[in-house]
């Protein structure tokens, strides 16, 4: 049996050197099995949400999505991690935002009824600002309400990534938007 720690050093060596980000996910989420099996939960979750985000890069969106509503579930609770939901419900919203507009809004209205604390967040806020101006197909107001954020908390690269994904489908690359 190989340990949880190997698990992830393996991952890391995928992740850097060898720039395979599928069996760099399977390390991570083999390590994470294990540390759930331990009761290890901060460890299951760090190797969880490197997950998320890889699967999000690899446009797997459902994956990333579940793994982020798990891991917001499992923190908001928590007195010293419920500061960090907020932010895991974000990245689940932005994945759901990427497929779908009408998902993103129920996703964000289930959020808010699972954890009050995410309706008065900035990201919340953020995102109900992004679905107004895509429902609108306002590009501006899209990315305003973008840079308005970012001059107070800064966006992270995977989060850039996402919303300019999202930006792509005002523009009208697709025609046809669902």
């Amino acid at each position: 049996m190989i340990s949880p720690k190997h698990h992830i050093t393996i991952a890391e060596i995928y992740e850097s050197e060898l720039v395979d980000i599928e069996k760099a996910i399977a390390h991570y989420e083999q390590a994470a099995d294990y540390y759930k099996g331990e009761e290890s939960n901060s460890s299951a979750n760090k190797c969880l949400l490197k997950v998320g985000a890889y699967a999000a890069q690899l446009e797997q969106y459902a994956k990333a999505i579940e793994i982020y509503e798990q891991v917001g579930s499992s923190t908001m609770d928590n007195p010293l991690l419920k500061y960090s939901a907020k932010e895991y419900f974000f990245k689940a919203s932005l994945c759901h935002f990427i497929v779908d507009e009408l998902n993103a809004k129920l996703a964000v209205e289930k959020y808010e009824e699972m954890f009050p604390a995410f309706s008065d967040s900035r990201e919340c806020k953020l995102l109900k600002k992004l679905l107004d101006a895509h429902e609108e197909q306002n590009c501006e107001a899209f990315t305003e309400a973008i840079k308005e954020f970012d001059s107070i908390s800064r966006l992270d690269q995977w989060q850039t990534t996402m919303l300019l994904r999202i930006k792509k489908t005002i523009q009208g690359d697709e025609g046809d938007l669902k």
